[in-house]
């Protein structure tokens, strides 16, 4: 039943309203006509304080944190388990390596995936790396073994490419057409680039892992970006794992030398190229192009002593600790590309920024990558299956 508004009497056989006493409140008028109402209006704004704004009559941009929109599954972010860590079985001879494929078309095969014991494993591993960071800034000592600084040193060829090649002067906004020549170089050296780590029983290893290598820097047909690209850099990674290249021992160096130094190329090649951001949700998104960086990042921030998740709002914090911790740089950027207010270009963002602590929101950000990323058609409709990630039948 809806509540009554502002009904005035219209019965003309009811009797008169008595005289009231001179310190009685005046009877309620109807705000449409003036007529007498049964029910009291709304409080007006008081008189004595004519800087007070009257009360809002729209929705406010926060909410409960976390705050998704209409269409993101709220329900099944909540409800779902923490992914947990799990330890990377490698593979051993005779090796059946093979060039990965395309195997997602539809929701079905998404369950499929999520139900396989690859999915879990690969989920697994991005769980692991969050861990070995935890509580650890990014200048803290950690073994650097000589996979990691020959990882290192792919990245940073790839960075200097970009300075061999300059962007074209052109009107459009985003999607400088440079970029396609930089990723041509990249499909064209990328097999030798594997070759300079790998030993020679897994040297043939290359037809594998090769089309994630090159998946992991954006589409050069679109020129964009988003976070089906950052995952296939994931995979690359968590098939090396799964090689032996890359230890357990590694991890904390993987996430704070590895992933530091390929976000750090990734914003290069988004501010110099222009990339667009492959199917962002707009401003409903945790961020136009990245997701793992939160992860680490509030990895590294749990039981931090002073600052809180409420900590990105400062921006002092930002211009001093953005160079230590993921999570903070992440926000500083964003700040630094966007304009305007940061909970109207990054709600979501925002409304995290109200979790009580550090460990709720990297738990929940594991949780909504699980649902967000790999749940998502559109998504892992061009995530590859090989050896390595095996595709169930």
């Amino acid at each position: 039943m809806e509540p009554p508004q502002d009904h005035h009497s219209e019965d003309q056989h009811s009797p008169k309203t008595p005289p009231q006493p001179a310190n009685a409140r005046a009877p309620s008028c109807c705000r449409n006509c003036g007529g007498p109402t049964t029910y009291d209006p709304s409080p007006q704004q008081p008189t004595g304080f004519p800087g007070i704004s009257p009360p809002p009559n729209y929705r406010p941009i926060r909410a409960p944190a976390i705050n998704l929109p209409p269409n993101h599954n709220t329900q099944a972010i909540i409800l779902a388990p923490v992914p947990q860590a799990q330890r990377v079985p490698t593979v051993s001879a005779p090796y059946q390596f093979q060039a990965p494929s395309k195997r997602i078309h539809n929701p079905d095969d998404i369950r499929r995936f999520q139900e396989s014991p690859a999915c879990r494993n690969f989920l697994g591993f991005i769980v692991s790396l969050s861990e070995s960071i935890r509580g650890h800034k990014i200048s803290d000592p950690c073994d650097c073994s000589s996979a990691v600084s020959a990882i290192l040193y792919v990245l940073e060829t790839l960075l200097r490419w970009i300075d061999e090649i300059p962007p074209a002067q052109q009107s459009s906004r985003y999607g400088n057409i440079s970029y396609r020549a930089w990723h041509e170089r990249l499909v064209d050296q990328s097999g030798w680039l594997m070759l300079g780590f790998l030993p020679d029983e897994l040297k043939p290893s290359t037809v594998e892992i090769v089309p994630y290598f090159t998946d992991s820097f954006g589409n050069s047909s679109r020129i964009d970006y988003g976070t089906g690209h950052e995952t296939n850099f994931a995979a690359w990674l968590y098939c090396l794992a799964r090689m032996g290249i890359i230890k357990e021992e590694d991890y904390q160096a993987v996430v704070a030398r590895i992933f530091v130094k390929y976000l750090e190329l990734m914003r290069k090649l988004q501010l110099v190229y222009c990339l667009e951001p492959a199917g962002s949700h707009g401003v409903w998104g945790l961020d136009d192009y990245h997701f793992l960086p939160f992860i680490f990042g509030s990895s590294q921030l749990i039981d931090h002593k002073y600052m809180k998740p409420k900590s990105v709002h400062n921006q002092d914090i930002l211009d001093n600790f953005s160079n230590e911790y993921m999570y903070l740089s992440c926000i500083a950027f964003i700040r630094k590309v966007k304009k305007g207010m940061f909970a109207e270009h990054s709600p979501l963002l925002d409304d995290i920024s109200g979790v009580p602590n550090w460990n709720k929101v990297n738990s929940g950000l594991l949780k909504m990558y699980k649902v967000e990323v790999l749940e998502k058609v559109p998504i892992m409709q061009h995530f590859l299956f090989g050896s390595f990630i095996k595709w169930e039948e």
